[in-house]
């Protein structure tokens, strides 16, 4: 037990537990989304959406306990969030796009998101979740 304790009280580890449970919610609404008549590109859209979504407030509460709500925090915090968001998103859909008649659609998003995560990792525990004093002045 002080084993499970003392890892999560490590960022990294709080980070692929909150990433790992927004994955699963990503599949799900990825199979749910085809099923409803959704092509691969749209599912995976729309599973992005709501699991960047998700994935934000739980990383920003979760992982990083980032409790400031000071409207000039938060403005920036979102500010930044979207354009990683941006980009991650189009990274995501190229991925989908190119690869989507080789590996299964299930398979490309993984890729994909194994990619953006390390990266994001980085910016948001250096950049956009850091307690930095100077933002809430």
């Amino acid at each position: 037990m002080k084993n499970i304790t003392a890892a999560l009280k490590r960022p990294g580890i709080r980070y692929l537990i909150v990433g790992g449970s927004v994955y699963v919610l990503e599949l799900a609404i990825i199979i749910i989304a085809q099923l409803a008549g959704l092509n691969a590109v749209a599912a995976v859209a729309v599973s992005y959406i709501v699991g960047t979504l998700v994935s934000f407030l739980l990383q920003k509460f979760v992982t990083f306990g980032d409790k400031r709500m000071h409207h000039k925090v938060v403005g920036l915090q979102l500010v930044a969030t979207l354009g990683l968001v941006i980009f991650n998103f189009g990274f995501t859909l190229l991925m989908t796009e190119l690869l989507q008649d080789v590996l299964p659609v299930v398979v490309v998003r993984t890729i994909a998101l194994t990619i953006t995560t390390v990266w994001n990792f980085y910016l948001y525990k250096t950049r956009i979740f850091k307690n930095t004093p100077e933002l809430v002045s």
